[in-house]
Formats: structure tokens, sequence, C-alpha cells
């Protein structure tokens, strides 16, 4: 931050003097599944081996602590557990950390992302709409200011309405990224709708919107997104890798071709309710211990397993 009027300030109000982040946002980041031992514990090692492959691959950084991770399964204990294994990775690797610490609660989202303080690996915080109480735009907006007031590391906003009961529009958007500690977004709507169009076009020049939605992430690319937080990236994460670059250099053909190469794979792997298909594939290449999701999640389906392997096959 570097200011010495921020450096006198109380955490919570550090950023509403308009200290602005250099981070730039751009490229694959991967949303890391928490891989489970035979025993039921995070299997930390499982998770250092994935963080290296996935940035050996070309991916910019990694997401720890998301949907995909099983965030809300987690006991406080195994979540510090995943960011110190994974900011293990990323420092030695000089790669970025997206940690997810949204809840529906502000307190309790201040209080996670506070807890960031002093560990120089985490980039940014990842922020979801508040769920389940299903407040108003104005008290998401409110919801996400007081978080980025609060945070030591830039925010990440999350929008994904399948989720959590509210979309947040992109003018709703656009008003929370003035925020100067508000960075970017992973947008995760439903189709190209007319928000998103909005929100790509008019968002301001240094506010990154990512891809969230997995088969919509290459036209999003050529509509002006910055990159994707991909879950589909667990698998062929050199291809996604691929297709992301084609649609940030606009190339059409080359990025189209692997747009439609991967589309079975995405389709595959969420049949089912995420991350158990992804888990099942991961497990049955050896990468992690075992398939295991925790309740009331259930392992995928042979038939999802099959399904997903085969179209592993066809695009690789």
């Amino acid at each position: 931050m570097g200011s010495d009027i921020g450096a006198t300030l109380p955490k919570a109000c550090r950023y509403a003097v308009g200290m602005a982040t250099d981070l730039q946002l751009r490229g694959v980041y991967v949303p890391l599944i928490t891989p489970f031992a035979a025993d039921g514990s995070v299997a930390l090692d499982a998770v250092v081996g994935l963080c290296h492959e996935y940035l050996e691959a070309g991916a910019a950084g990694i997401v720890p602590l998301g949907t995909t991770g099983e965030a809300s399964s987690l006991t406080a204990g195994e979540k510090n557990a995943v960011i110190e294994a994974c900011s293990v990775v990323c420092s030695e690797r000089d790669a970025q950390m997206i940690v997810g610490a949204g809840t529906n609660n502000t307190a309790s989202t201040v209080a996670a992302v506070e807890a960031f303080e002093g560990n120089p690996a985490i980039t940014a915080a990842l922020i979801v709409v508040p769920y389940y109480v299903r407040p108003s735009e104005e008290g998401i907006v409110a919801h996400f200011r007081a978080v980025a007031d609060a945070s030591p590391v830039p925010v990440v906003l999350y929008n994904i309405a399948a989720r959590t009961g509210r979309h947040l529009s992109a003018q709703g958007v656009i008003q929370a990224a003035a925020h100067p500690n508000i960075v970017g977004i992973k947008q995760a709507a439903a189709g190209l709708d007319l928000d998103t169009i909005q929100l790509l076009a008019d968002s301001p020049r240094d506010f990154a919107v990512l891809g969230g939605e997995d088969p919509l992430l290459f036209p999003m690319m050529l509509m002006g997104a910055a990159g994707a937080i991909c879950a589909s990236a667990h698998l062929c994460t050199e291809r996604f890798v691929a297709m992301i670059e084609c649609g940030l250099a606009g190339k059409v053909d080359d990025g189209r071709a692997h747009a439609e190469a991967l589309l079975p794979l995405v389709v595959a792997c969420f049949a089912e309710p995420n991350p158990a298909v992804f888990k099942a594939v991961l497990h049955a290449q050896a990468r992690i211990p075992t398939p295991d999701v925790r309740l009331p999640l259930m392992p995928a389906s042979d038939a999802a397993l099959n399904a997903a392997l085969n179209a592993v096959r066809v695009a690789s």
C-alpha cells in the first residue's frame, strides 16, 4: 500500500482514501479441489502436487477455498492448512493466489479477509454475492464495500446467481468497482446475457472481468474478458490455457477449435454436482488419493466417471 496516510489509518478504512492496487488479473486460474485422504483428512501433499501441476501447465494462479474446493464443508483449521500449502507453492513459483473468503455474513467475511494480513502469497480475496439471505442490490454493494474497506488484499467479486439466489447487475458491479480495492469479478452468469455484455463493455479499464461459466469462456474472451476462473481446467489444463490465450489474442479460428474440442469435457464434468466428477477423474488418473467428497455431496457415478474419462481422451 505504501502510503504514510494509509499506514496510520485503522484497517477498516485504509482503502477509503483511494489507494489503488496495481494487480493485473489475466489468464486461467484453477479453483482448486480439496483432495481428501482415506481417513477423511485433507490430503495436503496432493494439494501441493496439484498446484505445481497446474502452474507448470500454464495457469496464472490458484484459487483455493472456492465452490469447487468444498469450502463450506471444511473446518477453520483445514482452510488454514489449504491456504498454507497453496501459499508455499505460489510463492515458490511467483504465481497468483486468490483465496475464497466470502460468506453471507458481512462481519464474518470481514474477519476472514482480515486474517490474510501478513501472508504475502495471497494476491486477492474472492468474495461471493451473499447467499440465502437475498439482500437488495444496494445491500450487496454495501457488503462488498465493507469487505474491501477491511481487506489487506484486493477483492475479486463473485457473481453466481444459480448458487446465491441473487444476481448483481452490471450497474451494481460497476458501482462496486469504483472502490479502489475491488479489482475484478468472476462472472458466472448462466448465459451471455445483457448484464454480462454491458459489464464487459462498460467496466473500468483496470477492472478485470473473469469468466466463470465454463461453456462460455471463449466468447467471453472475445468480448473483452481478461481470463477465467475455470474448474474444467483441472483436466486438459494446457488446452484450456491455449484457448484463453487465443481469445485474448483474437485468434478466433484456433480458439474456436479448442473450445469445440473442450465442450464435451465441460459438459461431462458438470453432469453431476461439482466437484464430484473432477475428483473421480483425478483419482482415476492417480493424481489424488481418493475420489471422496463430503456430504451432502455424493461421489460421482461410474457412468459419469467413464463419460468424463472418454471426454478427456478425445480432448487431449
